[in-house]
């Protein structure tokens, strides 16, 4: 279910309504431009039409697999989008033509982007009236270390701009992960084949690389809202900074580490490649089976099981794009109601980043030997040392984020640095326990005596 985070940026409250029941009566949530709505339709026009126009320069000059493998990657992403819009929004079981045909023509967006503005403009005529509809909403918040309960008055209006902001963060990682990775990916390779770049495809790349980023940042805010789901969260521009910086060394890296292993070995690196992904979409499903649990039906009232089976798919399958390419900061579990692990699992983390490091030290060198030299008039060992610092790089800004930025850190039962100590000093007790075990065998031999 969506809920509601636009509320006060401000913890404004009232002391008197403290006394009721433990719960601080906060301010009514303020409702701002929809800036984040706006960008994602950007992103996503900017980068359907470059990318048609890139199918038809690639048609007219007879490229059929580079005009296949661009169109392709711009339908399946497109028509995903319209689906996430479809089914966050219900529209299903409204009676709306106009919207359905939009979607229909994969313009779904752009009716909604337009919606979501004479929402925002309708509110801004009416500032300062009363809504009629109301409901409350309420949220855990840390103040001075101490955890209270604030409780807002959330309009009706303002519920329906706030689902909207929800719908398009959903879209941004959908067209970022299942679009624009695998977009920019064979663009760059490309790109590498043909040793040239024209204006078209380097617009689209550039677009896709924006949204890419775009949509893993907000994959990481998500992911702190849906663990804390009942804690409100505030994320400053330090923050915010930390976790695209991060994300944008992270992704970059990987990818560029992809397209120079594939340019390596060609078709060699297909079966490789599928395998990574078969392996990261397979593992919640091998997970579900083995607990004998049933399948979730609190997904969608009037779904089917092959509905709810559907969906399950298209979020794995969501789910492996993004691991594929980074971290998705959540683990699926699709036997959990919520369908996600909410726990702290620094070992979920670790063992991904450790997998994916030495992957990429494995793609790296496969290029630095095998590489041919007509790819790149660089040094190839540069190129390779570049790319594993990068990616170190973006671990130290995750770790960093993990340790001192993370909004509810204090929530945290162990840290980055506790988990790190466990690691390194699990050998320890073991030797003492085997330098302990001669002195009471000494001890032994002494009392006998």
């Amino acid at each position: 279910m969506d809920r509601v985070y636009e509320i006060p940026e401000d913890a404004n409250v009232d002391p008197v309504s403290s006394l009721e029941e433990d719960v601080i009566r906060g301010t009514n949530p303020r409702f701002t431009f929809p800036f984040s709505i706006l960008l994602s339709t950007f992103l996503y026009c900017g980068e359907a039409a470059s990318a048609l126009y890139m199918v038809r320069i690639y048609r007219k000059n007879n490229e059929t697999y580079w005009m296949a493998y661009t169109f392709s990657f711009f339908m399946f992403s497109s028509i995903m989008v319209q689906l996430t819009l479809i089914f966050v929004h219900r529209d299903l079981a409204k009676d709306k033509p106009l919207s359905l045909f939009m979607h229909l023509i994969l313009l779904g967006p752009v009716i909604r982007c337009l919606e979501a503005m004479i929402k925002y403009f309708t509110l801004w005529k009416k500032e300062g009236q009363e809504e009629p509809y109301v409901s409350l909403t309420r949220k855990k918040m840390l103040l001075g270390g101490e955890e209270v309960l604030i409780e807002w008055e959330v309009g009706h209006s303002i519920r329906t701009l706030a689902v909207h902001r929800n719908a398009y963060k959903r879209m941004s990682q959908i067209q970022a992960f299942l679009g624009s990775v695998p977009q920019l990916t064979y663009q760059l390779y490309v790109t590498l084949i043909s040793s040239e770049v024209p204006l078209g495809r380097a617009v689209l790349m550039v677009f896709s690389l924006i949204s890419v980023t775009y949509g893993a940042t907000l994959c990481n805010m998500l992911a702190i809202q849906i663990k804390y789901d009942d804690y409100k969260i505030r994320l400053g521009p330090l923050e915010v900074l930390c976790i695209t910086i991060w994300r944008t060394l992270e992704i970059t890296s990987r990818l560029v580490i992809l397209v120079l292993f594939s340019a390596t070995l060609k078709l060699k690196a297909v079966p490789f490649l599928v395998l990574n992904f078969l392996i990261i979409f397979f593992e919640p499903w091998v997970k579900f089976w083995k607990s004998g649990a049933q399948m979730p039906n609190n997904i969608e009232k009037n779904f089917s099981r092959v509905g709810t089976l559907v969906v399950l798919i298209s979020v794995t399958i969501l789910y492996a794009g993004i691991n594929f390419s980074c971290w998705s900061a959540l683990q699926l579990r699709l036997a959990h109601r919520d369908l996600v692990d909410k726990g702290q699992n620094w070992g979920h983390m670790g063992l991904h980043y450790s997998v994916r490091l030495v992957e990429n030290v494995i793609m790296v060198l496969v290029f630095k030997f095998f590489g041919v030299k007509v790819l790149l008039n660089y040094c190839h060992s540069l190129i390779a040392l570049q790319l594993i610092i990068a990616y170190l790089i973006s671990i130290g800004f995750m770790l960093l984020f993990f340790q001192y930025l993370h909004p509810l850190r204090s929530l945290f039962t162990h840290n980055v640095v506790d988990y790190l100590h466990c690691v390194c000093c699990r050998r320890h007790p073991q030797r003492r326990a085997q330098d302990a075990e001669p002195s009471f065998e000494t001890e032994a031999r002494q009392s006998i005596v």
